[in-house]
């Protein structure tokens, strides 16, 4: 069978893709929107060592596959592979189809990839030197980088669309405000703000509501540039950003702790302890904001440890449902007065990063390299499709730490409509 042809069957023939292979053959319908193109015997070892979503990443992030057109519409028709894998079977006819040669032959993952033994080198799994590294991997990339892709707002979570047409800065500037508002920020009170990248919730709490604000990174970029930015507002006296480990925060007495994109690098062993440190961080009646990805139910088996985006983007990272949460958090205390999924707004978020790094993707591969810009624009699309497709959600739960006479502090309803 000609090469394009067996891609072709792996991806599924009805996905209206085009492919063409270094070997001369063509497959897929003619005037194909996209088309994968297969430059070299060494794409086809990677997909022959690892079948499925993993192989494919691994060819493309070397540049011994391109995608010809536009990456999410290709992403969305593989749909199958990009947010399911393939299953065993699927993977066992691929390999037959590509046969042994490729197996045999000695192809190292691309340098992009944090493989298991490199990670139990810096001890057991969330272990602070651990995540240290894990943190640096993925958010110590550039800041340039990330201010191209991200925008002004240098905001790496999601934002909240008050309109369809509203711009990305908007969005961002109306998730941090809604993040403070279910807080109940005041002048003149102490807000946590634990993995706080680059101190967006804390700079938009200082300055609108006055707020003395404590942000804590692993990532020392991160840091570095909130301080700097923090400085140039004129808001020393208000807000600070450490590079230090949330669990090294020793300042008790908050009135509010605001977890935004977070949890996700906790882990599920380690969520008890995590919401246990920050409900004794809280004055009673204090408030907690947790803002993170979640599963879509608690009845997957597992969330694809060994699958691309845990082996390029987020190392370590766990994903549990929006249930799991609020049942860890209730058992340690809180009291949950409001919930709601993002999940599409997610979507959007993604759309404009994605939109951002094709605008300046030149710059950008000059900035990181060909193989890390590669990474980026291949989970950035792949990560729509995933939310679009509700394989992933993103959830707000807001939690209270009740006085001993059970007063929670909150109003009757929600001022200034929230959401």
């Amino acid at each position: 069978m000609a090469l394009a042809s067996i891609f072709e069957k792996i991806v599924g023939p009805e996905a209206n893709i085009a492919f063409m292979a270094y070997d001369g053959s063509k497959a897929g319908p003619d005037g194909a929107d996209v088309c994968l193109e297969v430059k070299s015997p060494i794409a086809v070892a990677y997909l022959a060592q690892a079948p499925g979503e993993l192989g494919l990443a691994r060819a493309y992030v070397s540049g011994h596959i391109d995608i010809h057109g536009d990456m999410y519409t290709l992403l969305d028709r593989m749909w199958n592979i990009t947010t399911n894998d393939l299953s065993t079977a699927e993977k066992l006819a691929a390999v037959r189809s590509l046969g042994m040669k490729p197996l045999l032959m000695r192809v190292p993952p691309p340098p992009q990839e944090m493989r298991q033994s490199m990670l139990a080198r810096m001890g057991s799994r969330h272990a602070k030197q651990r995540d240290a590294e894990v943190i640096h991997h993925h958010y110590d990339v550039s800041n340039r980088f990330y201010a191209w892709v991200l925008g002004p707002s240098m905001a790496y979570t999601c934002a909240v669309f008050p309109s369809e047409d509203a711009s990305l800065e908007e969005a961002q500037f109306a998730k941090f405000d809604l993040v403070a508002r279910k807080l109940g920020l005041k002048p003149g009170m102490r807000l946590l703000d634990v993995g706080c990248g680059w101190g967006g919730m804390a700079l938009h709490a200082a300055e609108h509501y006055g707020v003395q604000v404590l942000g804590v990174t692993l990532s020392r970029q991160q840091a570095e540039w909130a301080q700097k930015a923090i400085a140039e507002a004129g808001l020393q006296d208000l807000a600070e950003v450490r590079f230090m480990d949330y669990r090294d925060v020793t300042e008790t007495g908050f009135d509010a702790v605001s977890s935004i994109g977070l949890t996700e690098h906790i882990g599920a062993a380690n969520l008890s302890s995590y919401f246990a440190f920050l409900y004794g961080k809280l004055k009673p009646g204090g408030r907690l904001l947790n803002h993170c990805i979640t599963r879509p139910t608690g009845t997957e088996k597992t969330f694809n440890k060994g699958g691309f985006i845990n082996r390029y983007v987020f190392p370590d990272g766990e994903l549990e449902s929006v249930g799991h949460l609020i049942r860890q958090m209730e058992d340690l205390g809180f009291e949950i007065r409001h919930e709601e999924n993002l999940r599409e707004h997610y979507a959007e978020t993604l759309r404009h990063w994605c939109a951002n790094l094709d605008a300046t993707w030149e710059d950008a591969v000059q900035e990181v390299g060909m193989g890390t810009a590669r990474v980026w624009a291949l989970y950035m699309a792949g990560c729509i499709v995933g939310f679009e497709r509700n394989k992933v959600q993103l959830h707000q739960v807001l939690g209270v730490k009740l006085d001993d006479a059970g007063h929670s502090g909150v109003p009757l309803r929600p001022s200034r409509d929230w959401p």
